[in-house]
């Protein structure tokens, strides 16, 4: 004889397998990071290196060319370590999060030029056109 199923426990179920806890999560007291990861765009020279290390954390900005930090929480801590370490030009940096409003003001009023791309005076054929014979 066979048992009756309830169909709503296929409802209540969870669809995904419960992770274990590490103890770690700052729900159960683990540690938060305390500092945030910080380009200097104005030093980058738009090696990639960054990016390749620790993607989830570094993109290179399609318009200018240079790196920038686009989620804190992308990496962790030991593979943004590891991006800065890679760098040549030593312009990744650990700062505190209440820096990260100041430097980006700061950023925005510096004069920074595309690398490898084109500028606007150059967008334009500079070259004289051949005359038909």
């Amino acid at each position: 004889m066979a048992v009756p199923v309830d169909p709503a426990v296929a409802f209540a179920a969870s669809s995904a397998p419960a992770a274990a806890a590490s103890g770690t999560e700052p729900l159960l007291g683990g540690e938060l990071r305390q500092k945030a990861v910080w380009v200097d765009e104005a030093v980058c020279i738009g090696c990639r290196y960054c990016a390749h290390v620790a993607a989830n954390t570094f993109v290179v900005e399609a318009n200018w060319g240079r790196s920038r930090a686009i989620r804190q929480d992308g990496d962790s801590t030991e593979r943004i370590q590891e991006a800065i370490d890679t760098c040549p030009v030593d312009c990744i940096h650990w700062v505190a999060y209440e820096e990260l409003t100041d430097l980006s003001e700061q950023l925005n009023q510096q004069d920074i030029q595309p690398l490898g791309l084109p500028t606007p005076s150059r967008l334009k054929r500079t070259l004289p056109r051949r005359q038909a014979v």
